[in-house]
């Protein structure tokens, strides 16, 4: 079956870094797009960041553009998110999704099909 897990969130102080991870099975991994979502307390779901089947494109929110790095490995099944200089703006629960096609909409979840639980990442000021 379908399955996302992310792991890698923790608490940590404003400037430091995070490295997420999402460990993908039960899809072909290297043939979807990927992506990151994040969403605060009562706060509506938000777009992080995207990756090209082929690692070869990569795309960011304003927001995080320069200090996050989406990255994947198509052997391991699995995709990551290098976070330097985190802020308080960055407490959210981040969430690892799979595309099986987009079409330029990757910032949007309707184009997204599968969805991991999610991993907690809270930045102390």
């Amino acid at each position: 079956q379908v399955q996302l897990v992310e792991s890698g969130g923790g608490l940590v102080q404003a400037g430091a870094s995070l490295r997420l991870s999402c460990s993908a099975s039960g899809f072909t991994f290297s043939t979807y797009t990927m992506g990151w979502f994040r969403q605060a307390p009562g706060k509506e779901r938000e777009w992080v960041s995207s990756i090209t089947s082929s690692g070869r494109y990569t795309f960011y929110a304003d927001s995080v553009k320069g200090r996050f790095t989406i990255s994947r490995d198509n052997v391991k099944n699995a995709v990551y998110l290098q976070m330097n200089t985190l802020q308080p703006e960055d407490t959210a629960t981040y969430y690892c999704t799979a595309s099986y096609a987009t079409t330029g909409n990757y910032d949007q979840e309707l184009a997204y099909d599968y969805w991991g639980q999610g991993t907690e990442v809270t930045i102390s000021s």
